[in-house]
C-alpha cells in the first residue's frame, strides 16, 4: 500500500513539474513574439517613411501640427522614420526600455491621429498596439529581478 501511495505522489509531482514547464515556455514565446514584433514594425514603418511603399504617411499628420513645423511634413516624416527606426533596435538591445519607448511613441502617434479628426480606426489600432508593447514592459523582468533569477 505504502509503496502504491509513494508512486502516487512521485507521479503527481511529475505531472506537475510537467504543467509547470509547459506554463513557463508559452510565457516565454509570448514574450518572445511581443518583443520581436514591436521591434520589427518600428522598423519597417521607419523604414517606410523613407520610400512610402506600404502607404502615404504624410497623410497623417494632423493639419495642426503640420502648421506648426518648420520644415515640411516629408522632412518631419523622415525624422519620425529614424525615430521609430531607433525606437525597434532598442526593443532589440534593451527591451523593457524600448518597450516602453514604443509604447509611448504608439500613444503620441494616436493622438495625433485623433487631432486629425480622421484614421480613428488607425487611432484604436495605434492605442491597442500601445497596450500590448505595455504589456511586453510588464512581462519583462526588472534589472533587480533578472539578477535574482540568473543566481
Amino acid at each position: 500500500m505504502e509503496e502504491k501511495t509513494m508512486d502516487t505522489l512521485a507521479h503527481a509531482s511529475a505531472n506537475a513539474q510537467g504543467a509547470a514547464q509547459p506554463a513557463y515556455n508559452r510565457l516565454a514565446t509570448t514574450t518572445s513574439l511581443l518583443k520581436y514584433t514591436y521591434a520589427i514594425v518600428p522598423i519597417v514603418a521607419g523604414l517606410d517613411k523613407f520610400t512610402h511603399l506600404l502607404t502615404d504617411w504624410n497623410k497623417y499628420l494632423a493639419p495642426v501640427i503640420a502648421d506648426m513645423l518648420p520644415f515640411s511634413v516629408d522632412t518631419f516624416m523622415r525624422v519620425v522614420g529614424v525615430i521609430e527606426i531607433i525606437a525597434g533596435i532598442l526593443v532589440l538591445l534593451k527591451p523593457k526600455i524600448g518597450a516602453l519607448v514604443v509604447s509611448l511613441w504608439l500613444v503620441g502617434i494616436a493622438f495625433n491621429l485623433l487631432l486629425s479628426g480622421e484614421y480613428f480606426d488607425v487611432a484604436v489600432r495605434d492605442l491597442v498596439m500601445a497596450i500590448g508593447a505595455f504589456s511586453l514592459y510588464l512581462l519583462l523582468p526588472d534589472r533587480e529581478e533578472a539578477h535574482r533569477e540568473m543566481h
